[in-house]
């Protein structure tokens, strides 16, 4: 599997089928301007931040999405094809099995109330944990003992996810193969260190850290 990193919480996940995940792209001040062509769509919540360009992307190649009921309903109603789930559910679509976890974190477009925020386990040959905007909690570690994901994605910005003390605690709860940091140094609010990051991590267990900049990728196998 091939991951591209788009900068702040947007990946591009591409196994037998191309996942782009909170595709904010457009407004997004380090992301890389480049051309998205996803066949699925996941959206962990509803901030601008994470929603971001979905709708758009949705219209243009006529991917389906996959976020929580409120979300969908409100893409529903802008005509975009939603695939409907709930936290502890599972769907397949086109063969990509998608697994909604808990994040605790907050939810909301324009200003309205858009369900809870969440994250995923993304199956495609390899097994990804998108976390989403989360805190840490406990339960990461049954994240990780039930769903054994090879590479986990963790926000590491502080002030509104966990910072990189929090986030390094996270990945030794899951336990993966590889850890990816995300939702950092994309405005002045949330500038982190990654490599301080690293060496958290490596000091509490042994997944590999790979840190990306906006438009890199990281191939697994």
């Amino acid at each position: 599997m091939q991951l591209k990193w788009l900068g702040h919480s947007c990946f591009e996940l591409a196994e037998t089928k191309k996942v782009l995940i909170d595709p904010y792209i457009s407004q997004n001040p380090v992301a890389p301007k480049v051309e998205v062509v996803p066949d699925i769509i996941a959206v962990t919540h509803g901030h601008a931040d994470h929603l971001g360009d979905t709708v758009d992307i949705a219209r243009k190649y006529g991917c389906r999405v996959v976020s929580i009921h409120e979300v969908s309903k409100y893409l529903e109603a802008m005509g975009i094809q939603c695939e409907k789930m709930n936290k502890g559910g599972t769907v397949a679509i086109e063969g990509v099995r998608f697994t909604m976890t808990e994040a605790v974190h907050s939810s909301s477009i324009d200003g309205g109330s858009a369900g809870c925020p969440a994250g995923f386990v993304i199956e495609d040959n390899i097994s990804v944990y998108h976390a989403g905007d989360t805190a840490l909690f406990g339960d990461m570690r049954l994240i990780g003992e039930l769903y054994r994901p090879e590479v986990a994605l963790l926000p590491i910005g502080g002030r509104y996810t966990m910072g990189i003390r929090e986030a390094a605690i996270a990945a030794s709860l899951i336990r993966p193969r590889v850890v990816i940091p995300m939702h950092y140094n994309t405005t002045p609010a949330i500038e982190q260190s990654p490599e301080k990051f690293s060496e958290l991590v490596s000091s509490l267990c042994p997944s590999e850290v790979v840190i990306l900049k906006p438009g890199e990728s990281f191939e697994l196998r």
